[in-house]
């Protein structure tokens, strides 16, 4: 309950606040290339739940049909707004929205497709599905380089199937198993201390 009225109150706060930020970042996106402004996505929430992720756009409409799922190094699908909002992670914020509407937490385990979702170990699959998914975790302060980490992989898929995405996972379970409020406080600042990075 204390987290969920967390999430309510920072998602709220966080969205009238940057309201000024998200629209210029809209603006940019419509700019800088043809397309929708938002990315949205199924993904496989709490209990195995799809929802739709949304974030800021930062590929070419066409991408799906022109590479896999995962982003592998310089990606030539990702526009040139869209290399600054990945590097930034401002490309997350509307987020914002997911966590406020209940479909996600500011800090929980990262939402996957589900396509990789049906090739999680069943019993770290019932672990990392009892909560909401996050826009930050663990994980995803020790991958924040993934994209970079793929690229020099052989076979970048393979690489994220067998050895990224294990790791994930563990990590996600772990944070699960000890989950507090103030461990939940201490990951946002992180998070943000890394942005500044």
């Amino acid at each position: 309950m204390a987290k969920r009225l967390f999430d309510i109150v920072c998602a709220g706060l966080g969205l009238l606040l940057l309201s000024p930020l998200l629209l210029v970042v809209a603006a940019w996106i419509k700019l800088d290339s043809a397309g929708p402004v938002m990315f949205r996505q199924e993904r496989v929430g709490r209990f195995g739940k799809p929802f739709r992720i949304h974030k800021f756009r930062t590929m070419r409409v066409d991408a799906p049909a022109l590479g896999p799922q995962i982003t592998v190094g310089a990606d030539a699908r990702i526009t040139r707004s869209g290399q600054w909002l990945r590097a930034t992670k401002i490309d997350e914020l509307p987020q914002l929205w997911d966590v406020l509407r209940g479909a996600m937490s500011l800090v929980g385990p990262r939402p996957e497709v589900p396509r990789y979702v049906a090739m999680y170990p069943a019993e770290l699959r019932e672990v990392v599905l009892s909560v909401r998914p996050g826009i930050t975790d663990p994980a995803s302060l020790s991958f924040r380089d993934e994209s970079e980490l793929l690229a020099r992989a052989e076979d970048p898929e393979r690489e994220y199937v067998e050895v990224v995405m294990p790791m994930k996972l563990r990590l996600a379970a772990d944070y699960v198993r000890n989950a507090s409020l103030a461990g939940d406080v201490r990951l946002i600042l992180a998070t943000l201390g890394a942005l500044k990075a």
